[in-house]
């Protein structure tokens, strides 16, 4: 059997278990705010992802161009 296929995204069943899970252990009055601070975090991760490509596109303008007198 080949093992990429054993670790696939889980299906309809699985993600039911997974909430039942998270809900009993969680209890409903934090799940909320789990989700915001989930959201809040990959906000975040977003927004440093998107200064890092900004700053590298900034920093290759400002190479100065080698004039090799040809």
């Amino acid at each position: 059997m080949n093992p990429v296929l054993l670790f696939g995204m889980p299906g309809m069943g699985e993600w039911v278990v997974i909430g039942l899970f998270v809900l009993i252990f969680f209890g409903a009055k934090k799940i909320p705010e789990f989700a915001k601070g989930l959201g809040k975090g990959i906000r975040e991760f977003k927004d440093a992802v998107k200064d890092v490509k900004k700053e590298v596109d900034d920093a290759g303008k400002e190479v100065p161009k080698i004039d090799d007198g040809k």
